[in-house]
This record gives C-alpha cells, structure tokens and sequence, in this order.
C-alpha cells in the first residue's frame, strides 16, 4: 500500500486546525500527512520540499493568502493538487481561488469521512465545483480564459472537456469514450491550448460556463 499513500500538506495558520486535520486523516489507511505549514509562504516552501501529492490550503491567512500561495505554487511547476479547506463561503474568496487553479474546496466543519473522500476525488484527477459556487461563475464575465473561442474545438474535444467538468478523471473518460489514456491526455493539452486555460480546473469552469455539462 506504500506506493499507493497520498501525501498531504496541511497550510492553515491556525495550529487547532491543522491538528484536528491532522486528527481526521491519521486513522485513514491511504492517506499520509506528510508536514504542516502556518502561512502561504512557508506552506510553498514546505510544498517544494515535501513534494505532497494533495495540499489542503486555508484561504486568508496572514502575510501570503492561500490565492496568492497556489498562484505561487503554479508558477514553481508544482503539480500538487490544491484543495482549498475554508470557513468563507463568499464568491469572492471561493472563486478566485478556483480561478488560480484549486481543484475544489471543502469547509472547515466537513464531516471527517467526507474530507477524506475530497482528498481522495481531488488526487484522482476530480474537479469539486459545488452549485453554488458553479452559480457564480456562470454570473460573471470571464477575463481571457477561451471567450468565444469553443468553436475551434472538435467534436470529440467538446465531449472530453464535458466529461471533465462533470469530475472525471483522465482514465474515467478513456473508459466512456473508449479511448486510450495517452489519447485523452493528448485531447485534454489541446483543449487548454485552443481555449488558453491553464489547467483542467479552468477548463471545468469553461464548460460549466458554456453549457457543456451533463
């Protein structure tokens, strides 16, 4: 099971919570907390380090925020995969959060159980876009991030990108689509390129946007 363990960084400024984190995820077989960290900085810093498969990061801490952190992590090349763990349901903090490349996020008072199953979704390629949070998007103008572009995708392009807003992963869509996953991968990068998105959480929020969920 040790290759299978998904490595996590803890990033919350307060010490009770990352402790009670740590409380959820140390009974859960599959999952490691491999390091803590008390602000955006320093959680980068760990990240490079430790080189975590999942990081759960607070939104407002003080010094570097959790946006500012995962646009940091973004820029090093970093591939964890960010979950954001917050107590502020605003659209304001939510979103760009998701903007600058999260895959989803949890709040703060989430059954145990349901955290680890977030973190589980998250680390298999899954985007977590809550309605509400979904909802908000579709009421706000998109900057840059494919505008009118979606007519230069191909058809079987268009359904792939479908299958990712609805959360699936890489292999998921290969199995629906009766695909390789070498194929799917090749149709995913085409897909960032002709829209100009960054990662596959811009490219959910895209199809969300432009209609192209199930």
């Amino acid at each position: 099971m040790a290759d299978k363990t998904i490595r996590v960084l803890l990033v919350d400024d307060h010490q009770v919570v990352r402790r009670g984190l740590r409380t959820f995820l140390e009974v859960q077989d599959d999952i490691e907390v491999v390091g803590e960290a008390a602000d955006g900085a320093e959680g980068v810093a760990r990240a490079e380090e430790l080189k975590p498969d999942v990081v759960l990061m607070d939104v407002k801490m003080p010094g570097m925020d959790g946006i500012e952190a995962l646009r940091a992590l973004r820029s090093a090349g970093n591939g964890a995969r960010v979950l954001i763990v917050t107590s502020f349901t605003e659209q304001r903090t939510v979103v760009p959060a998701l903007r600058a490349g999260a895959s989803g996020y949890v709040y703060k008072d989430v059954d145990p159980d349901a955290l680890a199953g977030a973190i589980r979704s998250v680390h298999a390629g899954h985007v977590l876009l809550q309605s509400e949070v979904a909802g908000a998007l579709l009421s706000q103008d998109e900057t840059g991030g494919g505008g009118g572009r979606g007519g230069t995708l191909t058809e079987r392009e268009r359904e792939v990108l479908g299958l990712i807003a609805d959360g699936r992963s890489n292999r998921e869509i290969a199995r629906a689509l009766v695909l390789s996953e070498k194929t799917v991968k090749t149709h995913v990068s085409n897909i960032l390129m002709k829209l100009d998105l960054a990662d596959r959480t811009q490219a959910a929020l895209w199809a969300v946007r432009h209609g192209l969920t199930s």
